[in-house]
C-alpha cells in the first residue's frame, strides 16, 4: 500500500495543532487520545499496528508483535486510523500533548527512516510504519535519558512529531560534534551516531545541575533539539505544587492564605 499525499496546516504557536486535510479514501493515522476535532465522514478504526504495509501483511500474529513493540516505546498497544469515507475532501486535526512545537518532516527528504523520541510521535500519513530502535550501547541505554529504545518512523510520507518548548533544528556535517542535555534531543537522522558521555569532573557532575552525562551526536545529518523536556516541565510543576511541599508565591488575593481559604483553594 502507497503512502496517502496529504496537505495538512499547522495552527497556534506554543499550543500548537495539525489540521490535516484527506482526500476520499485517504487516512491518517495518530496515537491514541491524539484527535482534537473531525469532519463529518471521516470514520475511526483502532486497531494494533500502525496501518502499514508490513502491518498488514504480517498477519495476526505479526500485527501483536507490532503491538509490542510499541508497549516497549511506553506507547498505546493500539493506533487509531482516521479515514475520510465521504465523496469530498474532509478534516481531521490532532493536538499537540503539552506546550511545544509540531514538526511535519518528508521522511523522504530524511532517507526514509528517522529515529525520535518514544513519546515524540503525533500523527502521520497512513502507510507510515511505526518501529523501534534499540540503543546498541550499553553506556547510551542506561544512562542516555531515552533508555536502551527510540521510536523509528519510516517510509516516503508525511509524519508529524512534536518538540517541547523552543525548536531548533541543526544540519550537521561529517564528523563535527554536538554536545546537549539528554532529554533535550527529540530526533535524528540514521546518519547522525548517538553516544553518551561523563561530563568528566566530579564536582561539575554533583553540583553543576546538569547531571552526570550529556549526549554526543555526531554528523552527518539533521537533528531536532527542544528547549523544554516534558521530564523537565513536570519536575517543575510537581516542585511548586503546593501539594508537594511548594509555596504559592505571588499569587492568590491579598489576604494571603486566608485568602486562599475563602476561594475555596486550600480546602
Amino acid at each position: 500500500m502507497a503512502m496517502d499525499v496529504i496537505d495538512y496546516q499547522i495552527y497556534g504557536t506554543d499550543m500548537q495543532f495539525v489540521e490535516i486535510e484527506l482526500d476520499p479514501q485517504e487516512a491518517a493515522i495518530a496515537e491514541a487520545g491524539a484527535m482534537m476535532y473531525m469532519d463529518d465522514g471521516i470514520e475511526m478504526e483502532t486497531i494494533f499496528g500502525d496501518g502499514s504495509r508490513q502491518s498488514n501483511n504480517s498477519g495476526f500474529l505479526g500485527k501483536l508483535m507490532g503491538a509490542g513493540k510499541r508497549l516497549l516505546t511506553g506507547e498505546s498497544l493500539f493506533t487509531t486510523i482516521f479515514g475520510n469515507q465521504a465523496t469530498g475532501k474532509r478534516r481531521v486535526a490532532f493536538a499537540a500533548p503539552y506546550p511545544g512545537h509540531i514538526i511535519p518532516v518528508d521522511l523522504r527528504s530524511v532517507g526514509g527512516k528517522l529515529i525520535c523520541q518514544k513519546d515524540s510521535f503525533l500523527c502521520a500519513a497512513r502507510g507510515v510504519s511505526l518501529g523501534i530502535a534499540f540503543q546498541q550501547k550499553l553506556g547510551t541505554g542506561l544512562f542516555g535519558g531515552e533508555g536502551f529504545i527510540m521510536q523509528t518512523l519510516e517510509g516516503d510520507g508525511l509524519a508529524f512529531i512534536h518538540a517541547g518548548g523552543t525548536l531548533h533544528e541543526r544540519t550537521l556535517a561529517p564528523g563535527q560534534v554536538l554536545r546537549l542535555d539528554t532529554g533535550c534531543l527529540v530526533a535524528l537522522q540514521q546518519s547522525v551516531s548517538y553516544d553518551i558521555q561523563y561530563v568528566g569532573k566530579v564536582k561539575t557532575a554533583l553540583f553543576g545541575g546538569e547531571g552526570l552525562f550529556f549526549a554526543t551526536l555526531r554528523g552527518p545529518g539533521k537533528v531536532w533539539l527542544q528547549s523544554l523536556p516534558l521530564s523537565r516541565l513536570a519536575d517543575r510543576i510537581v516542585r511548586a505544587s503546593p501539594a508537594a511541599g511548594g509555596n504559592r508565591v505571588g499569587e492568590g488575593s491579598l489576604l494571603g492564605g486566608l485568602g486562599g481559604l475563602l476561594d475555596g483553594d486550600n480546602l
